[in-house]
């Protein structure tokens, strides 16, 4: 599988772009005046404690204030390091916090939408090898190193280098890029976290809440930290300047991808190479057309994304059964890919069309299986209930990429339908009617959009007329072009 970074950089924006194969399967946005703020370290204040939600609210300098949880709050007297099978119980938050109280927190989930940012006081500062979180003792190791002598070797090396430096107090965690490393590599990750993790102390002592303590790197520079991987053929970036800090990112850190990084001075836009510009323009769209003439539709919802199969135009060639089980086959690889496209995240529910046989449905949820396992996010899926759903969920720390894009559409107010121009006229006649009865006038002026009134000249003049009769006044109408089809004002004359 090849695969490719393509890096566009300018002065308002940075966007990311992962290509598998030719196809974009990842998107990432970071604006400059609304910056993603996940991995960033705050010392806060406490502004309410909420004991009927186990949870506090905490100024961290952001428009609107921050939400913990009791269960993301570290006990003063605990060293974060209780066994994982040990029974887990939710402190009562005034035992653990207290209005005014000033708070070393790190953000786990932007502000999206209504809600403010998540929070933690369990530390944790990553590398390109490790994440280090102070105040535990434990070594853990990501479970996507599936080789148990490599998962061994990489454990024991980070144990015995800690134990070598008893100064330093944290724990760590193992990530995937650190499969294969050398020991000099994981050893100049562990250094480097200690001169930061140090450098992060000494901020939190000198700084009055709220206030910044520590921000995650530019996006550039952490999709090289996070994303490239022996396998990525080329990281092409179209800006000098970034270019320039990105290699020497690398030559300190990942200098065995040195060759792998290089600027692109082309003068076609570089995220027009492979179509990636088409692609998010569709990843907008609630339809996803499929090769075999089927689609999907996915709608995003503030509880949920719904997303829904249908064979439109494929009729298959030997039966019905058939031609489903090839329908959904080909939507559990569309529906993996857009899920990280759109960066979809928290309660997923997909409707599979029905299938019958339940080998069908084995292949069918096996293939979504093994789809999700390149998916950068943690998932977690659940079989085919007896309503044929399959129940899904993404772990959700910044917005989709429809929220980064997009706002919600003043006219319909999100809803994404109107009033149709009927009902919009029934309405001004029970409002004109609503009116005689409590003012009186000698006419009413109803000032509507264009379509209204056309129906109301058109369609609706026999009421019209009716009506007029039955209050005994005449009514004009107005155009108002700047009115949306579902405003109207009746106006006493």
């Amino acid at each position: 599988m090849s695969e490719e970074i393509l890096i566009n950089v300018t002065p308002v924006e940075t966007r990311v772009a992962l290509v598998e194969n030719g196809m974009l399967q990842e998107a990432y946005i970071e604006r400059t005046s609304r910056k993603g703020i996940v991995g960033n370290i705050y010392k806060g204040k406490v502004v309410r404690v909420l004991p009927g939600m186990e949870a506090a609210f905490v100024d961290i300098g952001l428009e609107r204030a921050a939400f913990i949880h009791a269960s993301d709050v570290v006990p003063s007297q605990s060293n974060g390091d209780e066994p994982a099978d040990a029974p887990k119980t939710v402190p009562d938050i005034r035992s653990l916090l207290r209005e005014g109280q000033s708070l070393v927190v790190q953000v786990t989930k932007d502000p999206i939408g209504t809600k403010g940012a998540r929070l933690t006081t369990q530390l944790s500062i990553p590398s390109r090898y490790l994440v280090f979180m102070p105040g535990v003792s434990h070594v853990g190791i990501s479970q996507r190193i599936e080789d148990d002598n490599e998962r061994a070797r990489l454990k024991t090396l980070i144990e015995e280098a800690s134990a070598e430096d008893p100064d330093v107090q944290g724990g760590y965690i193992i990530r995937t890029a650190a499969e294969a490393a050398s020991p000099e590599d994981l050893i100049g990750d562990m250094i480097y976290l200690h001169r930061l993790s140090q450098s992060i102390h000494e901020r939190i002592s000198r700084v009055q809440a709220p206030a910044v303590v520590y921000q995650d790197l530019p996006l550039f520079i952490r999709t090289i930290r996070d994303l490239i991987r022996p396998q990525t053929e080329k990281v092409r970036i179209d800006s000098r300047e970034s270019h320039q800090r990105v290699m020497q990112f690398v030559d300190e850190f990942v200098s065995e991808f040195a060759d792998k990084v290089e600027y692109y001075p082309g003068e076609r836009p570089i995220f027009d190479l492979y179509s990636v510009e088409d692609e998010i323009q569709k990843a907008l769209s609630r339809k996803v057309q499929l090769k075999s003439g089927g689609y999907v539709i996915i709608d995003q919802t503030e509880a949920m994304t719904t997303i829904d199969i249908n064979t439109g135009a494929f009729v298959g060639h030997r039966n019905l059964e058939e031609t489903i089980f090839k329908t959904n086959l080909e939507a559990a690889r569309a529906i993996s890919r857009q899920l990280r496209l759109r960066n979809l995240g928290g309660i997923i529910i997909i409707d599979f069309i029905d299938m019958e046989d339940p080998e069908h449905q084995r292949q069918v949820h096996r293939m979504l299986e093994k789809m999700l396992e390149r998916d950068h996010a943690k998932t977690k899926i659940t079989g085919v209930s007896e309503l044929g759903l399959v129940e899904m969920t993404r772990k959700r720390t910044t917005e989709s990429l429809g929220q980064v894009l997009c706002e919600p559409c003043p006219i319909c107010d999100g809803r994404g339908f109107l009033k149709t121009s009927e009902t919009v006229c029934y309405e001004v006649f029970r409002e004109i009617l609503r009116v005689n009865r409590a003012y009186d006038a000698e006419s009413y002026l109803v000032m509507a959009s264009q379509s209204v009134v056309d129906r109301l000249l058109d369609e609706e003049s026999d009421n019209v007329a009716d009506l007029e009769t039955f209050i005994s006044k005449t009514i004009r109408f107005q155009v108002e072009p700047f009115y949306s089809q579902e405003q109207y004002d009746v106006v006493l004359l």
